[in-house]
């Protein structure tokens, strides 16, 4: 048994993908669990028997029982509503609310000194759920979503100036939906910003395709994408099991940092085996900071939302 536990909550597309990759990259014992009896057991048993193939050897176990989810270190929230052609992330809310608040209890009574990632969407509002209902430290919930929205910006970058998209290295703020704000000043390929690479019109069709990069996934898929939310679930939780240190975009409170006044946002954070040890703060320009406020008032008043539902 690996000394490193995972669970993931929701055996669907998304929780069920980020199990594989888990257990590929050996992070640790897997933990899938669903309300649907079956589910999770039968996709656990699933990885667990292509492993041989694979060559990892974890312990995947799925359930419908809390308790087999004690002692993890890191539990992952993926259970929801998913998006379907024509609704936004904020259709989501009322159901979403609720569900992310029944796992957020059981959370804090079965895994109470986990450090907990959420993928569920209004993500920055389930973040902000989550925090509230189990009464962790800050530092110990966080939103995937940053390095999701970063990756598709690098994808679609890379396939414009016909580079390797790993040699992109991209950076957005705020929240997960179409006022999110990349920030082409700081994305760079190989260390040189994009802005001396591409024109402003081409930067600008770039900057709006990550922000629907999501629903370009639904209108094609008819349902939520699972593969890339799921890649970045997995890059996060091994920069916190490593204790790498490793800065990137996630969803993480903020309270004199960028004057966010206690609210949790997409923002630059060093990832550590503590969760998350730093928001970077930027420098931006009065454009990019006006961009950002806007954004960080759409979280505001989703979490108003939030609180009047709990």
């Amino acid at each position: 048994m690996n000394s490193n536990r995972i669970t993931i909550v929701g055996a669907g597309n998304v929780g069920a993908t980020t199990a594989h990759i888990a257990a590929s990259r050996k992070l640790g014992d897997i933990v899938l669990i669903d309300i649907v009896k079956g589910l999770a057991e039968g996709k656990a048993l699933d990885m667990a028997q292509a492993g041989p193939v694979q060559g990892y050897s974890v312990q995947i176990t799925g359930t419908t029982d809390w308790s087999k989810t004690e002692g993890s270190n890191i539990v992952v929230i993926t259970s929801g509503l998913a998006r379907k052609p024509g609704m936004s992330r904020d259709d989501l809310l009322i159901k979403n609310v609720q569900i992310v608040k029944e796992v957020s209890e059981r959370i804090a009574k079965y895994c109470p000194d986990s450090i907990v990632i959420v993928v569920s969407n209004p993500l920055d509002a389930m973040v902000y759920t989550a925090a509230k209902v189990t009464g962790f430290a800050k530092s110990r919930i966080m939103g995937m979503a940053g390095v999701l929205d970063a990756a598709r910006f690098s994808y679609f970058i890379a396939g414009q100036l016909g580079v390797k998209a790993e040699d992109v290295q991209s950076i957005l703020m705020g929240g997960h939906g179409d006022d999110m704000v990349p920030l082409p000043r700081f994305t760079t390929v190989s260390g040189t910003p994009i802005t001396e690479l591409l024109d402003v019109e081409t930067i600008s069709r770039l900057v709006e395709r990550t922000r629907k990069g999501g629903i370009e996934v639904v209108d094609l898929l008819g349902s939520s994408a699972y593969y890339a939310p799921a890649a970045g679930v997995v890059k996060m939780a091994e920069a916190i099991i490593s204790d790498t240190k490793a800065i990137m975009p996630c969803c993480a409170y903020c309270e004199k940092e960028y004057g966010a006044g206690g609210y949790f946002v997409g923002v630059p954070v060093v990832l550590g085996k503590n969760g998350v040890e730093k928001v970077v703060e930027l420098k931006l320009n009065p454009d990019e900071r006006a961009e950002f406020d806007r954004s960080l008032g759409h979280v505001k008043e989703l979490s108003a939302k939030v609180d009047k539902l709990l």
